[in-house]
């Protein structure tokens, strides 16, 4: 009997919580806040995730970046180093030679 009559207490006290005025304000406020205002939660966190990717891929093309000039003063420092570039990249010779390409399995 008595935990009946404590369960309907607890009824009775989440019933006059939720009939408050100021309870259902706050409430009808948060879900706007959450699914439908222009600026709402769901939307915020894709972005978050969106800005994330972005800035690793930003990290990735960076790097990408050093290294291709670092490459490109490499090349134009000497005619050696440019030439062994053209012969390994585009396989380019000289008039009189032969390029055998090894394949490795």
């Amino acid at each position: 009997m008595r935990e009946k009559n404590n369960d309907t207490g607890f009824r009775h006290f989440l019933f006059i919580l939720f009939m408050n005025k100021y309870t259902i304000t706050s409430l009808i406020f948060l879900v706007w806040l959450t699914f439908f205002d222009r600026n709402n939660l769901v939307e915020k966190m894709q972005l978050r995730s969106k800005i994330a990717t972005l800035k690793r891929e930003k990290a990735y093309y960076q790097d990408k970046i050093e290294e291709d000039n670092r490459k490109i003063k490499e090349l134009l420092s000497s005619k050696e180093n440019l030439e062994k570039f053209a012969r390994e990249q585009y396989l380019m010779k000289r008039p009189n030679e032969d390029i055998f390409v090894i394949v490795n399995p």
